[in-house]
């Protein structure tokens, strides 16, 4: 299964039922489609895709989730807040996010990425729903995994409700102190990548019941079609080569990482349709 895509990107307008189904003849199982749109008043599109495809033939099971990326955190107020809350309540939501600190890019203040990290946290604990983090560093730096660790000490971990680390790219301690937290650690298309051996090592020692793939598209195409629009079609290539990783069959992997995405979020097995 593809455990992150954004499938309300405009890049899919103009094929968005033809590239789902595709995904489900590459036998993805299912997408967790991704709800930050461009801003916090897109939240709500993902929800709408799976509301407009789940239960077509041919298509993969489809779930949603909502948040407010970090970097348009600037663009939130007390009504986005809200519709968050509103929009965690609907069945097909079973996640918060993407959400988390992000101090590579210029853009929303670290004070305020943090502030409305833990307003989010709060309005996810009191929906019981696990979170989807973004976590990235400014190059050669580790102060937003600091400051990600030091804010889920103190406002999630107490939950239980657990998450994942999409498109994980830390060290094998940050990793692991996820992993001890509840976490998931997924991977995406940047395994596949030549430079990237020092993530294709921290992967291989994580646990098979412990990680899970991902396309985040439309970015991130993996390594046969990098440069490429990404599609959750392409999630097979970034399995296949973690598979090795883990020392498994590609099936073996497949299997393992869908039933962590249902163990995760207490969804009964799907099948497609």
């Amino acid at each position: 299964m593809d455990s992150h895509a954004h499938l309300d990107n405009p890049r899919y307008a103009e094929d968005r039922a033809e590239m789902l189904r595709r995904a489900a003849a590459a036998g993805v199982s299912a997408v967790l489609s991704i709800g930050i749109g461009e801003n916090p008043l897109e939240m709500h599109q993902a929800l709408d895709i799976c509301r407009e495809y789940n239960g077509q033939l041919g298509m993969p099971q489809l779930y949603a989730s909502a948040g407010i990326y970090p970097h348009s955190t600037v663009d939130a107020d007390n009504s986005a807040l809200a519709k968050l809350d509103s929009l965690l309540a609907e069945p097909e939501v079973i996640a918060c996010g993407e959400i988390g600190l992000d101090y590579y890019h210029e853009g929303a203040p670290h004070d305020l990425q943090r502030k409305m990290l833990i307003a989010q946290l709060e309005i996810a604990a009191a929906r019981k729903r696990p979170i989807l983090i973004h976590c990235r560093p400014k190059d050669g730096t580790t102060a937003a995994w600091d400051d990600l660790f030091a804010v889920l000490d103190e406002h999630w971990q107490h939950t239980g409700l657990g998450g994942i680390m999409h498109c994980f790219s830390g060290n094998y301690d940050q990793a692991r102190r996820s992993l001890d937290m509840g976490f998931l650690c997924s991977f995406a298309g940047q395994i596949t990548y030549p430079k990237a051996q020092d993530l294709r090592d921290v992967a291989a020692k994580l646990p098979l019941d412990s990680v899970l793939v991902e396309t985040d598209a439309p970015w991130l195409a993996p390594a046969p079609l990098r440069g490429q629009r990404n599609e959750p079609a392409h999630v097979v290539h970034t399995a296949e080569t973690l598979a090795v990783l883990q020392g498994v069959l590609a099936d073996e992997l497949g299997e393992a990482t869908t039933k962590n995405f249902q163990r995760l979020f207490r969804l009964a097995p799907f099948m497609g349709n």
